[in-house]
């Protein structure tokens, strides 16, 4: 595995997916050119700058509870990937966290030039839950997406998720964080569904 990747793995037809920890500046202009597109309204930083984003990414880099990674194919950015511990983190006043539990938020880049692939985005998923459950020696991933996003919670339960119940975060108004409060759809993969062979 190349020391730049803290996870890679093979994509069947598609390549090798490298997952890096992001470089909030370095990466500012892809991360800001996918995030201030309509169809990533969801991830709610449509409106925002380049310096915006990556002071963001640069806050978020000094947290020990939240992660952001940039997604690689044959070394092409193709996605963000954010991880962070539930306990500290809003969903934590939604449901009940289990010891193991870790959260993700997922974006996936546009098609591009190659255009829509079949089977892609479910490769992607792939490669993340190997990451955080086996990578990381979790026991379930939780995601949280807006209630709105049926893409999303379409794609999340045919990867094997189980529906969860429907919530609503609260707002959070701090001097570093600003996030307007949110209805969402919960949703958890659990690592004996996702990989049998490894309980």
């Amino acid at each position: 595995m190349s020391e730049r990747y803290v996870h890679e793995q093979h994509a069947d037809g598609f390549g090798t997916v490298g997952i890096r920890p992001l470089d909030a500046e370095g990466d500012a202009d892809v991360v800001h050119g996918w995030v201030r597109e309509e169809r990533a309204v969801f991830w709610g930083m449509n409106g925002l700058t380049r310096d915006q984003v990556a002071e963001i990414y640069t806050h978020m880099a000094t947290l020990d509870t939240h992660h952001a990674f940039l997604v690689e194919l044959d070394g092409a950015p193709v996605a963000l990937l954010q991880t962070y511990e539930p306990a500290e983190d809003r969903v934590s006043e939604c449901y009940d966290v289990e010891p193991g539990d870790i959260g993700v938020h997922v974006l996936i880049a546009a098609a591009g030039a190659r255009g829509a692939r079949p089977g892609w985005s479910a490769a992607l998923m792939r490669a993340f839950a190997s990451y955080v459950l086996l990578g990381l020696d979790r026991r379930r991933v939780v995601v949280d997406p807006d209630v709105r996003n049926e893409k999303a919670i379409a794609r999340f339960l045919r990867q094997g998720f189980e529906a969860g119940p429907l919530v609503t975060l609260p707002e959070i108004d701090l001097p570093d964080v600003y996030l307007p409060e949110k209805k969402a759809q919960l949703a958890f993969l659990r690592r004996e569904a996702a990989f049998p062979a490894f309980p």
